[in-house]
């Protein structure tokens, strides 16, 4: 197999054979195809696309080409995958509610993908917290702590390791049978038996309108269920932040007080409910979304998810108290400011686009995959829509490391809000899509 050769079919519009496809993905887990022709692939799928049948075949080659995981756990084993937008820290709240329930969360999650951030990303914001352990510590924590939240170790999905990295520097990233490749191969090595999906749509998604949206959700649930992975997903509004603050600390933090019960902002409480009943009702724990959500939300009432994060962290290296006294153990960025809008009035829209960009700006995201993160840096107290802002209500405040990304971050802050009449209210949950 000529690389070149698949690249150029790819280019022309031609569809893969599966011969053609594992092929490739065998040289890119070799390093037998080099980074640039691996860009150049992406790049062909993004402008070309693929078919169905070239997607299950992507993400079956991407799977092989590792360690595909089997579990023998007393309960159902199970995951959930946001595609990514601002704020979206639910991962790190949903696993250990998941848990508490019973169920079992071999969670492999990313790193940040152009605007967006990345679960592991936050991760590392943890003081001694191992986001890649071997395969021994993963089974280890997962069966003792119900759940682990980790990244992709050398013997996982190796394929899409790399293909991940290279779609975040070549504007590739929003290519849907990329997505679904990328996103399944990890969850199939994980050896789940049931996955729910958080496919996010609006100014801040990769996804921007509800067809897109469509698009990738009805693409991941239909390769996922053809693969024999139960799988559902919901498609949540992104048109505004989710957790009321972008950046990793930032964001930990925030998870940290979700679970200790004294954060409970609508959105981030919806979505969660709503993705967790999803996995409760496939698994057969319960019979119906009401019944679920309750289970749920008792795990935060009880202090059962806190315990089981507090259990995770600590088992893969972190502060044993990290959950009670993370405030203590998260970094702190030297400078902490408002920004005000111009004027006044209500926030009638977000380009929440724009404050990803800002977080990026302020060096808590990368321009190129090399990029090392300040985990300290962000934005807090973001305003949402519907709310005023005027000169004692800051549009957000900034935490940055020095004044010249301060300044920059201001900017696009600034740029990102637009005050005027409350827009209308919209539901934060979409649509649901099923096979």
């Amino acid at each position: 197999m000529l690389p070149q050769e698949v690249i150029r079919r790819k280019r022309d519009g031609a569809a893969l054979s599966r011969g053609e496809v594992k092929d490739f993905i065998g040289g890119l887990t070799d390093g037998s195809v080099s980074e640039g022709q691996v860009a150049a692939f992406a790049m062909a799928v993004f402008f070309k696309g693929m078919t169905r049948e070239e997607a299950v075949g992507l993400t079956l080659a991407m799977r092989d080409s590792g360690t595909v995981l089997k579990w023998d756990l007393p309960g159902p084993v199970v995951d959930k995958h946001s595609s990514g937008g601002i704020g979206d820290n639910l991962s790190l709240m949903l696993a250990p509610m998941l848990a508490a329930c019973g169920l079992y969360v071999p969670m492999i999650s990313g790193r940040g993908l152009g605007h967006t951030g990345g679960t592991l990303d936050k991760l590392d914001s943890i003081p001694g917290y191992v986001t890649q352990p071997d395969l021994g510590l993963f089974r280890r924590v997962t069966r003792e702590a119900g759940c682990a939240i980790i990244g992709q170790t050398a013997d996982l999905a190796p394929a899409d390791k790399r293909l991940y990295g290279i779609r975040d520097v070549t504007a590739t990233v929003e290519s849907i049978p990329l997505i679904t490749a990328s996103i399944l191969s990890k969850k199939l090595a994980a050896g789940l038996e049931h996955l729910v999906l958080d496919v996010k749509m609006g100014s801040g998604a990769f996804m921007a309108t509800m067809e897109e949206a469509r698009g990738l959700a009805e693409s991941l649930v239909a390769v996922a269920n053809g693969a024999g992975l139960k799988t559902t997903a919901l498609i949540t509004d992104m048109d505004e932040p989710l957790a009321p603050c972008a950046g990793n600390a930032l964001e930990v933090a925030h998870a940290c007080e979700f679970l200790a019960g004294k954060a409970s902002v609508p959105r981030v409480m919806d979505i969660t409910l709503a993705l967790g009943a999803e996995l409760l009702l496939s698994a057969g724990i319960d019979t119906d979304h009401e019944a679920a959500q309750v289970r749920l939300r008792t795990t935060i009432g009880s202090g059962a998810a806190a315990e089981r994060f507090e259990r995770m962290v600590a088992a893969l290296g972190g502060p044993k108290d990290f959950l009670r006294d993370h405030r203590q153990h998260l970094a702190t960025a030297p400078i902490i400011r408002p920004v005000f809008a111009a004027g006044s009035g209500m926030v009638s829209s977000i380009h929440t686009r724009e404050l990803g960009l800002a977080v990026i700006e302020l060096g808590g995201g990368r321009r190129i995959a090399s990029d090392r993160i300040d985990h300290r840096v962000g934005l807090a107290q973001l305003l949402g829509k519907s709310t005023a802002a005027d000169v004692d209500t800051p549009l957000c405040w900034i935490h940055a490391a020095d004044e010249a990304s301060f300044e920059r971050a201001a900017v696009l802050v600034k740029n990102a809000y637009a005050l005027g009449d409350a827009p209308p209210e919209t539901p934060v949950i979409l649509a649901r899509i099923a096979a």
